[in-house]
């Protein structure tokens, strides 16, 4: 009502920006469903900075910080003209079906250790 960004979307916007990222690294998502493996969300530590309102031109920054053997850790940062909105950390594990940890291995680590 008040033309701001409902604080839910910046979750929305930064999800649409991981699944980018993973995308341009070459890893297709689908062929690893098909083997039974999908990343998932484990944590999210987040920081509502500024306000955003509809009709923003918002970017999201998205960078691979760390790595673990089944899971890796991505900083994202909301802005707008440069201005940071909103920033989260957001650990991403890799399971199995059932959701058993499942070791990432050298081609994903690699694929992001240019990011």
């Amino acid at each position: 009502m008040a033309g701001i960004v409902y604080h839910a979307n910046y979750l929305k916007y930064i999800e649409r920006a991981r699944s980018e990222m993973v995308r341009e690294a070459g890893i297709d998502q689908a062929a690893m469903r098909a083997e039974g493996r999908v990343f998932v969300v484990a944590r999210i530590e987040a920081d509502y900075l500024r306000p955003a309102f509809y009709d923003d031109r918002l970017v999201v920054e998205t960078q691979a910080t760390s790595f673990r053997p089944s899971r890796f850790v991505m900083s994202q940062v909301v802005t707008r003209e440069a201005v940071p909105l909103f920033r989260a950390e957001v650990t991403v594990a890799l399971t199995d079906m059932r959701g058993r940890p499942q070791r990432l291995g050298p081609e994903i680590a690699a694929l992001f250790a240019g990011s």
